[in-house]
């Protein structure tokens, strides 16, 4: 017994011994052994006490910050030194309200010491603007001089630039109005719908205005990326525009649209949005990170041809935008083949108890997942489907139809467009673009079978497209099955 006492009693010491060594490593509770009189004063006060800095000091009485850093919450502080701050345009000093947010950019909530676990810290600013705290020494593009000054309420570090807010993508884009004409374009996407869903953003951001609301009420921000988003990091490339006209011509035997308005070149607008959604990336790629393909998130793979940018990179506050003389995709990369996945269904006509969502691996040991219908128990039943943005252009169509469950053939068929209507109170399909007979489904046949194809004068979205089972009520000749269906675009 006496044994393990002295055992548990190495074994406590050893542990108080390593509580005590983890304590003292961090820099916030060593500010506590610190005999500096700055750790009995709020950081209002500190930060009037430090030499250098008086500018910048005046400012924050100016704007009110004084106050808010006399306050019991935990703060971080970069500042400026008054060499800093002679650099500052006489603008932001002169204008109440863009003062207030320089001074804010300086400013965050929590404290941050310069000894952290880390390598990069992004802090969001009291001007709603993120900053990256890069290692020890770097807050942006600032550089720390004279690091860790605890006060009562948090800690401030010396800086030898002021962080002058940036203006983030969005804001860039609003500020080259009228000289770009992609950004004239983005900017009209406030104005024009590209998808119904669009429309009841733009009610919502109506009745909550305010400087997010474009977030909302614009199609590119809400269906691409929010490039007024301040929390995260993008690319965009901002074509000039003999590059970016020709970019979107190439487009527009593919987008053919038919408005109801004949001011609205529907064509146009949407071969423009069909351009412009591959040009922004959600990360920031510094020009010595750029690779030479980069792959939108609608899944087209874009070069980028560094000759071909205009002057230096554009570093914005949630980014960084590269001007282009040209960014040219071919088209083989923009008509991207479909694929709709057999389990992806968006309803059925028939007992939802027939049908099984399954997970298989196929002969070669590669997972997949399909559908099935087995002994529905009445003919003719049905899987239905949807997708958007089909181009205005020729489509080979394919499946791959697993029948593996039964020992017969069985057949089914594929009806693209139209859609559902009583006809002499008969509930049935009519104003079907394309039809596709009934095709045998082969036992085990893992392979993509060619169903045929078919051409769209105009690009629409499918809102229908039903894999339908034999007429017949006899269980085994009555099955449905699907892997995927593969509509394969052809460029003209």
């Amino acid at each position: 017994m006496s044994l393990l006492k002295l055992k548990y009693k190495r074994l406590l010491v050893g542990v108080l011994t390593i509580m005590t060594l983890v304590s003292c490593s961090s820099p916030w509770d060593e500010r506590q052994e610190i005999d500096d009189a700055n750790l009995k004063v709020t950081l209002d006060v500190a930060i009037t006490n430090m030499a250098g800095t008086s500018e910048f000091t005046k400012l924050l009485v100016e704007t009110g910050y004084d106050t808010i850093l006399a306050a019991s919450k935990t703060y971080t502080v970069f500042v400026p030194t008054n060499e800093a701050m002679a650099q500052v345009d006489s603008a932001i000093l002169n204008d109440p309200e863009a003062l207030k947010e320089f001074v804010g950019n300086h400013i965050a909530l929590t404290a941050f010491s310069s000894v952290r676990g880390t390598e990069e810290t992004q802090i969001k600013m009291f001007s709603t603007k993120y900053l990256v705290f890069k290692g020890a020494t770097l807050i942006d593009d600032a550089t720390i001089v004279n690091a860790n000054h605890y006060a009562a309420n948090g800690v401030f570090h010396v800086i030898d630039k002021a962080l002058t807010p940036k203006m983030n993508i969005w804001q860039y884009i609003n500020s080259k109005a009228a000289t770009s004409a992609m950004s004239d374009y983005l900017l009209s996407l406030k104005e024009f719908s590209i998808y119904a869903s669009d429309i009841t953003s733009k009610e919502t951001a109506a009745a909550s205005p305010g400087i997010y609301s474009d977030s909302l009420s614009n199609s590119y921000l809400k269906n691409v990326y929010n490039l007024n988003n301040e929390k995260n990091s993008y690319t965009l490339f901002l074509m000039e525009d003999d590059g970016y006209n020709a970019e979107v011509d190439k487009m527009k035997p593919y987008l053919i649209k038919k408005s109801n308005d004949p001011a609205i070149d529907s064509t146009a607008i949407y071969s423009k949005y069909f351009t412009l959604r591959d040009m922004a990336f959600g990360k920031k790629y510094e020009l010595n990170n750029l690779p030479a393909t980069l792959t939108s998130r609608f899944g087209v793979e874009v070069p980028i041809d560094k000759t071909q940018i205009v002057g230096q990179p554009i570093r914005l506050s949630n980014g960084i935008v590269y001007i282009m003389k040209k960014v040219d995709v071919s088209l083989a990369k923009r008509l991207l083949t479909k694929k709709i996945e057999g389990e992806n269904n968006s309803g059925y006509w028939g007992s939802r108890n027939k049908i099984f969502y399954r997970d298989k691996v196929d002969p070669f040991g590669v997972f997949y997942n399909d559908i099935m219908v087995q002994d529905p128990g009445k003919a003719e039943f049905t899987l239905m489907y949807k997708d958007k943005d089909f181009f205005s252009t020729k489509y080979k169509v394919y499946w791959r139809a697993i029948n593996d469950r039964q020992a017969n053939v069985f057949q089914q068929r594929l009806r693209i467009g139209g859609k559902w209507a009583v006809v002499n109170t008969v509930t049935t399909q009519i104003g079907v673009l394309y039809d596709v007979p009934l095709t045998n489904v082969e036992l085990n046949n893992y392979t993509e079978v060619y169903l045929g194809e078919f051409t769209l004068a105009q690009a629409i979205d499918i809102d229908l497209i039903s894999l339908v089972a034999a007429n017949n009520t006899v269980n085994g000749n009555n099955s449905l099955t699907l892997d995927y269906l593969k509509f394969v675009p052809e460029i003209k």
